[in-house]
């Protein structure tokens, strides 16, 4: 079994960009199909485990006692006998909490190096690092390193038994979600879960407590946890961002997030008080 399956979904989104004047190269096209095939799948067997395979040098080697390998996928590669493609999403509820820190970690440090080819200062190609996570010029020598994106997650309570819930604009499914957004420069994380609730949807809060992180590699990102209580206000939303938000009670919940996600761990842990950190 090859990834043509998975190429024809993906030329048929590049082939649609191409038309809207948006992707004119064909080798970038190529490049990005490859990133996306990367970022999105792990090939596993039918107990969801990675294959066994011979390290090459273009691979990225973790400091890890069970010598773990990250490798970009590329259309022409072949599967082994026995092992799919699955969704990384997928994974998640499936995996332990070590397993998905590492396959959080390949990705994002796969990511990283597709994006960072060429020096962000001269311009000139990088060259990766021997023995750091880094991609150097050799030109200027500056040094270019993964970086996280932090974002916070909250989850709000008013009184004993409801907790506030909302849709993504761009989420189609009936999931509800918790507030969540990136941190902005010059501001602490406990400003940016008050920002965040006053502009998606219009509420004060108060008592802001740190609960737990999560790294979520999608792109790659840091999820920073908090849980916070209603102060004041009326539910306004920022449509382009939030499409439904309200006050669920306890025993009346809809759709939430899957196991394996912060946010599902942070709901229960306010409504049945499981701990935040499960191994």
């Amino acid at each position: 079994m090859n990834l043509n399956e998975a190429y024809s979904g993906l030329k048929q989104q590049a082939d649609l960009l191409s038309q809207d004047n948006m992707l004119k190269d064909e080798n970038y096209a190529q490049q990005l199909m490859n990133s996306i095939l990367s970022a999105m799948n792990s090939i596993v067997d039918e107990n969801l485990q990675l294959p066994k395979v011979e390290k090459l040098a273009s691979d990225i080697s973790f400091n890890s006692g069970d010598q773990i390998i990250a490798r970009d996928l590329f259309i022409e590669d072949q599967i082994p006998e026995g092992y799919q493609l699955i969704p990384i999403r997928q994974l998640i509820s499936q995996w332990t909490k070590s397993e998905f820190e590492q396959a959080s970690r390949a990705v994002q440090l796969l990511e990283w190096r597709r994006n960072h080819k060429f020096c962000s200062h001269c311009g000139h190609e990088t060259e990766v690092h021997p023995t750091e996570y880094a991609m150097v010029c050799p030109s200027c020598r500056y040094h270019q390193y993964p970086r996280v994106q932090p974002c916070i997650i909250t989850v709000i309570t008013r009184g004993d038994n409801e907790i506030l819930l909302a849709k993504n604009a761009k989420n189609k499914s009936k999931m509800y979600g918790l507030i969540a957004g990136f941190v902005e420069v010059g501001e602490t994380l406990e400003e940016a879960v008050k920002r965040e609730t006053l502009e998606e949807v219009g509420l004060h809060v108060k008592n802001v407590q740190y609960l737990s992180s999560q790294p979520w590699p999608f792109p790659s990102n840091l999820m920073l946890a908090f849980k916070a209580e209603y102060e004041s206000g009326e539910i306004v939303l920022q449509e382009e961002e939030i499409s439904e938000a309200q006050f669920f009670k306890f025993d009346q919940l809809p759709e939430t997030p899957f196991s394996g996600s912060i946010a599902h761990a942070m709901i229960e842990h306010v409504i049945h008080n499981k701990p935040m950190h499960k191994d």
